[in-house]
């Protein structure tokens, strides 16, 4: 899984951070062809687009990858918790159609208190997590589905077999 990282502080200019992400990701395509691994391109939220990734949408992902013209090679991660705001998702989970490569699923809770690190557990917040899993499924998807629960606040403090029964109640819900 690659995150492509946000902006320098000495660079502002998304598009020509946007344009070096995609010459870096042919430089990646022929080291994963020799090493004969696949790369998934997740994009985030754009609340962490000046920090952590460029590619904020589902949308940006799949231009880029239209781009590369490297199905083989490179594909998607769909994250709920980083895509599930993103009006055309149905459409562009479709889109991306092999190119699905991961799926992590936890919940945007109502009032998170931290963007990265406050995730819910699926169930717990704002994500129709089936609604989505339906699309993977009718896009082609046949891989797992990672619970990705980043919960500083709230899931990492709890006993390991109280977060994991959680997880099994809750995946296929």
């Amino acid at each position: 899984v690659v995150i492509t990282g946000g902006l320098s502080p000495e660079n502002k200019d998304l598009i020509s951070q946007r344009q070096m992400v995609l010459e870096e990701l042919e430089h990646l395509i022929a080291i994963a062809e020799s090493s004969k691994i696949k790369i998934a391109l997740e994009p985030l939220h754009p609340m962490v687009c000046g920090l952590r990734s460029v590619i904020s949408s589902l949308a940006e992902a799949n231009d880029l990858l239209d781009k590369l013209n490297r199905d083989d090679i490179i594909g998607i991660a769909v994250d709920t918790y980083a895509l599930w705001w993103e009006a055309k998702l149905k459409e562009e989970i479709h889109r991306a159609g092999n190119r699905l490569l991961n799926f992590h699923v936890s919940d945007w809770l109502l009032e998170t208190r931290d963007v990265r690190l406050d995730r819910g557990m699926p169930g717990d917040g704002q994500i129709n997590n089936p609604l989505i899993r339906t699309w993977m499924r009718e896009a082609g998807y046949k891989g797992p589905v990672e619970i990705e629960i980043l919960s500083s606040l709230d899931w990492w403090l709890k006993p390991p077999e109280t977060v994991v029964r959680t997880i099994c109640e809750r995946v296929n819900y």
